[in-house]
């Protein structure tokens, strides 16, 4: 059998299985070839299951299936290949030493038994029953991050007739993602107020809603890039979007804090960052207390930066 259709082989067995779309590549298959020890002349059938490390996998794919993964691709065959065949019940962490520290030079990762069953009738008659057993037990992953913590999704809402249009570009994107992800899940059904853009300063804004809640756009000051209204709980939700610079520091929250100290609604302040990486850890050490961050990479996640209440506006 040539490398390449047993990697497609593997490949099918993971969608069949319910892994997410973001691991259906050749690395996460070649992981699992590695951990079921099947080099390209052994049949599914003859499926084995040693313990094995990073190391022993990445060696594997130089050895059996031609692939040169580079000393520093480690982490992303951990991070996003083994990671997720652990939680979706296909691997077990450290079967011989559950206790063993993360950071040991021995962790090690084995397929499970009940998953080394399955693979072992791929192919034959009863894969299929072997199959929808396996599934019923287990569940799949992609459903479990489909479910996302079963948080109902609302849009935000704009003026009649209104439209959106942003310049392109990274900081656009992370102003999209608010929109629809943060908002729906946080501020669900709340009025978005305005959106800030790069190429023009106003990419929305409802006028007419802000002065309502007493903000007069006469004051001076830059404004966050989106301001969302939550009529419910009556909370003026100020997101900055942190493509690059501009958390919610120190400064900046007396900045806002000033700029809307006439609003009849609750302030609640908000730092975005596209995801938990480097310009996220930039600027963790200034983010202000007692407001919030939300990473558009997991967005159905809050970290708080600790006050008396989770989400919500203080007293001035």
């Amino acid at each position: 059998m040539t490398i390449a259709k047993r990697i497609a082989e593997a490949l099918e067995i993971l969608k069949a299985i319910g892994m997410p779309r973001e691991q259906l590549n050749d690395r996460t298959a070649i992981t699992l070839l590695a951990l079921l020890g099947l080099r390209p002349e052994r049949k599914w059938s003859e499926a084995t299951n040693p313990r094995m490390g990073i190391r022993g996998i990445l060696d594997f794919a130089r050895e059996q299936v031609d692939k040169q993964y580079a000393e520093n691709s480690r982490e992303s065959v951990r991070k996003l290949s083994v990671k997720q065949l652990v939680a979706a019940g296909i691997l077990i962490h450290n079967p011989d030493n559950p206790a063993r520290k993360t950071n040991s030079q021995y962790n090690c990762y084995q397929v499970s038994e009940p998953a080394l069953r399955l693979f072992r009738r791929v192919g034959s008659r009863s894969w299929k029953k072997e199959l929808s057993g396996f599934l019923e037990k287990q569940g799949t992953l992609a459903a479990e991050y489909a479910r996302v913590r079963n948080l109902e999704r609302v849009p935000v809402r704009t003026k009649e007739g209104s439209k959106i249009s942003l310049s392109p570009g990274g900081h656009s994107k992370l102003i999209r993602a608010i929109i629809e992800d943060f908002a729906s899940f946080y501020v669900p059904g709340g009025n978005l107020i305005y959106v800030g853009d790069t190429g023009k300063k106003w990419g929305y804004f409802d006028g007419e809603l802000l002065a309502s809640l007493n903000v007069s756009l006469e004051q001076h000051g830059k404004m966050p890039d989106v301001i969302i209204y939550d009529s419910v709980r009556n909370w003026l939700v100020l997101v900055e979007a942190v493509a690059s610079v501009g958390p919610v520091d120190g400064i900046r929250h007396s900045e806002l804090s000033n700029l809307f100290k006439s609003s009849t609604a609750g302030l609640v302040y908000v730092t975005a960052f596209p995801d938990r990486g480097s310009v996220f850890r930039k600027f963790l050490d200034v983010v202000a207390w007692e407001t919030e961050v939300w990473c558009a990479s997991d967005p159905t996640h809050l970290i708080h930066f600790n006050g008396e209440r989770f989400l919500g506006p203080y007293a001035p």
